[in-house]
């Protein structure tokens, strides 16, 4: 079941915000594992590549009020959605304050309470069906909200994520299923985890439509899901949408891909890289100048060292409050 592709206008305003949105993320990114290899944090899992994907789709919905069940590549998303370098480097850093969980979790386990963001676990797609749960409240309820969950390839090999589309399917719920493909479920190709050629190809045997868009195309991405997010607030149901991207660095600071990517591979995807093309398209048609871009990166690395400056000052959450909100306070008076 395909859908057509139509093309969505995107205003030259949004197209500024997009791009700003499209530098930060990267910028922290790049921090985050010069973090790791000073010592100075224990953890980092990139989104350097999926940038132009997810800029693109969640711009295409009302931000603030549709919902968002992530997956831990969705820095840009997250920053678009108003997560701040601080909060982003609080959580690196498993700093007080940190809104995904009070440092209670592994960075990058976003949520975001104030957005409509929920946290998802570390086992892969289990946030899938806890998207088709919120959607089905959603129905329920008659509000023109949207749902979208996003998990990489590899987790559409999982039961729960069969489970929680096949439940949207067959309720009409309205639910984007983003896959974010990156070829690599850790190490492992995608030839050595599905039959098809696509994710979307998947959308078929459950009873939804399928797309399948280039994910260093914003515009493209962009698009896609408006269309999915039409189609889920009119009542037709959910969207199986895959954006091809690349995953431009290890799987996590933890793996080392030489030992199962090429060089030759490598600069392949770097001469691809999503942020510079979109960076191109803009100058292209005159959106941006070469002073702006400069202003721009200054303004990136202020936000970035202020960031850095503001989490490594701040303090460990005391040892009680480990407990607090997984048990009930003691609310017993004298």
């Amino acid at each position: 079941m395909a859908v057509s592709q139509q093309e969505f206008a995107i205003s030259k305003e949004m197209l500024s915000e997009m791009h700003w949105t499209m530098l930060l993320s990267r910028r922290l990114d790049e921090r985050a594992w010069v973090l790791h290899r000073q010592g100075k944090i224990a953890f980092h899992i990139s989104g350097i590549g999926h940038e132009a994907a997810q800029v693109g789709s969640i711009f295409a919905l009302r931000r603030g009020q549709d919902w968002l069940l992530p997956y831990y590549r969705d820095l840009a998303m997250l920053i678009a959605l108003g997560l701040t370098p601080r909060e982003f480097m609080l959580g690196l850093m498993g700093k007080q304050g940190e809104p995904s969980s009070g440092a209670r979790q592994m960075p990058s386990h976003w949520s975001l309470r104030r957005a409509n963001v929920v946290s998802h676990s570390s086992p892969v797609a289990t946030q899938t069906t806890h998207a088709a749960g919120i959607a089905l409240g959603i129905k329920m309820r008659g509000d023109d909200t949207v749902v979208m969950t996003t998990v990489g390839e590899g987790s559409t090999s999982q039961g729960e994520w069969y489970e929680g589309v096949n439940w949207a399917a067959i309720h009409d719920l309205p639910v984007i299923f983003l896959v974010e493909n990156n070829v690599y479920a850790i190490s492992v190709r995608q030839d050595k985890q599905m039959a098809v050629d696509s994710v979307a190809d998947k959308a078929a045997g459950l009873g939804l439509p399928g797309i399948s868009v280039d994910g260093l195309d914003l515009h493209a991405c962009f698009s896609a899901v408006s269309q999915a997010a039409e189609r889920a607030r009119a009542g037709q149901g959910p969207t199986l949408v895959e954006v091809r991207v690349h995953r431009m660095t290890p799987h996590s600071s933890d793996d080392d891909d030489r030992s199962y990517r090429t060089k030759d591979e490598m600069e392949a995807m770097k001469r691809e890289d999503p942020l510079g093309r979109f960076q191109q398209g803009l100058i292209q048609e005159g959106l941006l100048e070469g002073d702006r871009l400069e202003e721009l990166e200054a303004q990136a690395k202020e936000a970035v060292e202020d960031a850095v400056k503001y989490a490594e000052a701040a303090d460990y959450p005391q040892v009680e409050e480990a407990g607090y909100p997984v048990y009930a306070e003691d609310v017993r008076s004298g």
